[in-house]
């Protein structure tokens, strides 16, 4: 009953040796482009929805299906063309700065834009992008996968003659729920330890009173406390 959903819309025929190729109308090459236009667009004014964005990625994200699609529907039926186009995309090197999970995420739902809709598939895009921009605004509004408000990453440094080991045992025990030593790093030739813990207050309200406490043990060397500091958005 749905089999139009999934069903390509480009014509297929046979060339002269017999063999199976795909057919593409001028109206179905430009139905494919404006698709994928249109797809980009919308994947990324909805990540600019309460999102962090660079106008480089929001621009890579409407440019690119479009690309895609050209060099898919030029490649359709060409074996020779694919292994050309794959070998073009194998040399390129991104030299820019790694992305976070999320903009990774967009990047590889553009290409698939680009992919379904080269293969005349626009219906399937539309319903893509349709279903993963609901997830991520869903996502985005309830702070899916958000850690706790109460957690912090502790960096205290102390001198070298402090023993590390249990020093702020009690204040933990007061302040906290739960703390867990992540790090030790040796400073100024050894003479100062840096300590990172992974911690999670009972009042966050008491932060302060928390952090004075430890400055009186630590002979006021510098502290840092802030939200949990992790490398979780990165793949």
């Amino acid at each position: 009953m749905l089999e139009w959903i999934v069903k390509s819309i480009f014509d297929k025929g046979y060339d002269d040796f017999g063999e199976p190729m795909t057919i593409i109308k001028p109206w179905m090459f430009f139905t494919c482009i404006g698709v994928a236009i249109a797809l980009g667009l919308i994947a990324a004014f909805v990540y600019m929805y309460k999102n962090q964005f660079s106008k480089t990625l929001v621009i890579t994200m409407a440019i690119l299906p479009p690309i895609v699609c050209v060099l898919i529907m030029l490649v359709s039926g060409s074996i020779g063309a694919a292994v050309a186009v794959g070998g073009v995309f194998a040399l390129t090197r991104f030299r820019s700065a790694q992305g976070s999970a999320k903009e990774i995420t967009q990047i590889f739902l553009a290409m698939a834009v680009g992919l379904t809709t080269g293969l005349g598939y626009i219906y399937i895009a539309i319903i893509l992008v349709l279903i993963v921009e609901a997830m991520l605004v869903i996502f985005t509004l309830t702070k899916f996968g958000e850690s706790s408000p109460k957690r912090r990453t502790l960096k205290v440094s102390i001198p070298e003659e402090l023993d590390y080991t249990d020093i702020f045992d009690d204040l933990f025990e007061k302040y906290t729920n739960n703390h867990t030593l992540i790090k030790v790093k040796l400073k100024n030739l050894g003479t100062i330890f840096q300590l990172t813990y992974d911690i999670q207050l009972k009042d966050p309200k008491q932060e302060k009173i928390f952090i004075d406490e430890i400055r009186q043990r630590n002979a006021n060397l510098d502290i840092l406390c802030s939200r949990q500091l992790t490398n979780s958005d990165e793949l």
